[in-house]
């Protein structure tokens, strides 16, 4: 007697959403050791410099996830995964030991490769092994990790910086590699989707009898991102990309600098990280609260509202609120920037057949990072230039509000259902 068909899709959204995690906390880790940082002994960082510190690695995200996508749907999800894992854990472990920030950022710069590879091609490959019904589901809930590695950072700050120094911070990278990377080389298996799209049909075939998975038969004309830029996807392709670039500039803007503009509001470091926090968690429970409404509204419709709820939440920041107030307007701007990305994510992979699905979730992703680049900077410049706390809030209120409307532009999906193209 033949045995069941294995459920193999929890395993791989929790594999992914592990690695997701170590994803999250390397980009957060900045924010998290940028006040040490200013005051570091022959570094002499003013805001200006360490805004650009903040930009190198957002950098390396934007090329890695236009480089990632590409990789995914040429050389397999699983192969881009575990390479992007073992790249970024390494450089971001090397950050311990710069000796100067031109080492330093060199480091972030590098890392950033891997950051940004890995969210397109784990994407990718999660939304592959569940029905379309369920990919707005998984995407927002393996993209809590996100938000929940930038938590970690937080918490591990608060109890790590005092006592071991800022570098210990970027140590804690090497138990992706010495942790998780073994499980997923042993554990996470190949998409069959990619294995069709290369001919490798009777591998394809073999796995989906093994998964019980429905087969994607999807045909394009073209692939890659040539064909990610004609009818009918080319509207779709550039306003996911914009939406993703105002979202992003909002929520790395926030996760790079907030723990400074709190410090410059008048509260300590510790304090300080405890607002990190709130973004976080408030992003972790966007991500429950998200996934809930895409899978009733749309991934489309419920990012509209998510971003309206990030930019209505840092505009209550822009007020100069209290302790408390400022706590609640922190979690509503983490749900709410955290949401509309997880939205996003999930959206474009509704949108797109399987043999493009990883060069437009890398497209969107990887031109979306030049908002991550440029928030860091942005930042930095308005407080050299002496604007303050109060127009960093405001300008990424403002990014967030942009977002809605570019999320809202976005066409309706070109896939009506599994299997079929509409025109």
């Amino acid at each position: 007697m033949p045995a069941a068909p294995r459920n193999v899709a929890p395993l791989v959204t929790a594999l992914c959403w592990v690695v997701v995690v170590f994803d999250g906390y390397d980009l957060i880790v900045y924010g998290t050791v940028l006040p040490r940082l200013l005051t570091e002994p022959g570094w002499n960082l003013t805001s200006s410099t360490a805004g650009l510190l903040g930009s190198l690695a957002f950098l390396g995200m934007l090329l890695g996830a236009l480089l990632a996508g590409r990789l995914a749907d040429a050389l397999g999800r699983r192969r881009t995964i575990l390479a992007c894992t073992a790249w970024f854990s390494v450089f971001t472990a090397l950050c311990a030991i710069a000796p100067d920030p031109v080492v330093f950022g060199a480091f972030r710069l590098l890392a950033g490769l891997g950051l940004g590879g890995l969210v397109p091609s784990a994407n990718a490959l999660g939304s592959e092994f569940v029905p379309a019904r369920s990919r707005s589901l998984v995407a927002t809930l393996m993209m809590s990790g996100v938000p929940i590695g930038g938590s970690l950072a937080a918490l591990i700050g608060i109890a790590v910086l005092p006592r071991y120094g800022w570098q210990a911070m970027f140590a804690f990278a090497l138990l992706a590699l010495v942790l998780v990377l073994p499980l997923c080389a042993w554990l996470l298996p190949e998409s069959p989707a990619w294995l069709r799209a290369k001919g490798r049909t009777a591998e394809a075939e073999a796995l989906e009898r093994e998964y019980h998975l429905v087969p994607e038969t999807e045909t394009v004309p073209h692939r890659g991102f040539r064909a990610l830029l004609k009818p009918p996807y080319i509207r779709a392709t550039v306003l996911f990309a914009l939406a993703t670039l105002a979202t992003l500039f909002a929520w790395y803007g926030l996760g790079t600098w907030l723990p400074q503009l709190m410090r410059q509001s008048g509260f300590d470091l510790g304090s300080s990280l405890t607002f990190l926090l709130a973004l976080n968690l408030g992003a972790v429970g966007g991500s429950l609260v998200t996934a809930w409404a895409g899978a009733r509204l749309g991934p489309r419709q419920a990012a509209v509202l998510a971003a309206a709820v990030a930019a209505a939440g840092l505009l209550v920041l822009v007020l100069r609120p209290s302790q408390f107030v400022a706590y609640l307007a922190l979690v509503l701007a983490g749900v709410g920037t955290h949401g509309t990305q997880c939205l996003i994510i999930a959206a474009v992979a509704d949108h797109y057949p399987a043999p493009l699905r990883g060069s437009a979730l890398g497209s969107a992703l990887g031109i979306g990072r030049i908002g991550a680049v440029l928030a860091p900077q942005a930042g930095g410049w308005l407080l050299a230039a002496g604007f303050g706390v109060t127009a960093n809030f405001l300008m990424f209120a403002v990014g967030a509000a942009v977002a809605s409307g570019f999320v809202w532009a976005c066409p309706r999906p070109v896939l009506a259902k599994e299997g079929v193209v509409t025109r």
